[in-house]
């Protein structure tokens, strides 16, 4: 398998992180992205595991010298992607699943577009957005899952359809109506941009 860099983007509940855990299990080749961020661990979370925890400054610094594929501030921290452990990755011939909103999207496709011809990321990049059936369905997902009130759920379906209106910006969209043939159409994209299809 050629190495990709895999972007995947979706609205909550359109069912995104239950694909990205599929693809990890079936393709060992395929390592997930760790972001870094300042905000403090919560819990068990660990540093290199679930984030590079960082200061303030030293994400300013990494912002500065231009390491981070893309970064943004989310609630009062930020979080960024750093570019060396993808390009270490794509070295030992991995691929990277990054699993990211629609604008940190946009931000790793202009980084990409302006790496030269021949370079590994933009030969790999490949931009993925999964879409519920419809906001209905959606509707129905997140207050099936029970965990947010009323009015978070209506924040979530505003903001579902801001990113919906930006999924033509992506070279993929993969309808998650069911998920075994979602899973599938998901992992011909990966198979054929890849060349092993």
């Amino acid at each position: 398998m050629k190495p990709l860099l895999i972007v995947m983007s979706a609205p909550s509940g359109a069912g995104k992180s239950t694909l990205c855990d599929l693809l990890l299990q079936e393709f060992p080749e395929i390592t997930y992205s760790v972001s870094c961020t300042t905000r403090a661990p919560r819990g068990e979370e660990e540093d290199g595991v679930d984030y590079y925890f960082l200061s303030q400054e030293a994400f300013d610094r990494q912002v500065a010298e231009g390491l981070l594929l893309e970064h943004a501030v989310v609630h009062g921290n930020a979080y960024g992607t750093p570019a060396g452990p993808v390009r270490e990755a794509f070295a030992e011939g991995q691929s990277v699943l990054m699993d990211i909103d629609v604008v940190g999207a946009a931000a790793v496709r202009k980084h990409v577009a302006a790496l030269p011809p021949g370079d590994p990321l933009r030969e790999g990049f490949v931009d993925i957005f999964i879409e519920p059936p419809s906001l209905e369905e959606l509707r129905r997902r997140l207050i099936g899952r029970g965990e947010d009130t009323p009015e978070v759920i209506d924040l979530r379906l505003r903001n579902a359809q801001a990113e919906l209106d930006r999924a033509g910006e992506f070279a993929y969209r993969v309808v998650n109506d069911e998920l075994d043939l979602a899973y599938r159409r998901l992992r011909d994209i990966l198979l054929v941009k890849s060349g092993v299809l």
